[in-house]
């Protein structure tokens, strides 16, 4: 069950934003992980709120206001190979709908035990 939180600045339209959390989605689905095993949160904030240095680490082009953070929290095992093919079919995405720059994605892997995991009545699952 991956958590994917998209954080963003303030005033992205609710387009943009489903066209972001789609693209994180339908990558995810081609990894491996359930069609209907879609959990994903947005926090909007104010510029002052979501600092990000423009360049680091020698990017292409300077990151504009369009910069937004991917986080993704899965369970552990996922290998290298799986986490480059989700950022390939999440960056070609991306980039044709909302027409992001790849240079405004940063995308952050996130691993927790299976036993880490209640989906739901305060079962866990796999523990």
């Amino acid at each position: 069950m991956p958590l994917v939180t998209l954080t963003t600045r303030k005033n992205k339209s609710d387009e943009f934003k489903s066209a972001v959390l789609d693209a994180v989605h339908n990558a995810l689905v081609a990894a491996g992980v359930p069609q209907k095993d879609r959990f994903q949160r947005v926090l909007e904030l104010d510029a002052a709120d979501f600092r990000f240095d423009t360049e680091y680490p020698d990017l292409a082009k300077p990151r504009t206001d369009d910069f937004v953070l991917i986080e993704i929290l899965f369970s552990v095992g996922r290998s290298v190979k799986i986490k480059k093919n989700i950022l390939e079919d999440l960056i070609g995405s991306l980039s044709r709908a909302p027409g992001l720059d790849p240079e405004n994605v940063m995308v952050c892997f996130k691993e927790t035990a299976w036993e880490n995991w209640s989906f739901g009545g305060g079962r866990l699952l796999h523990a």
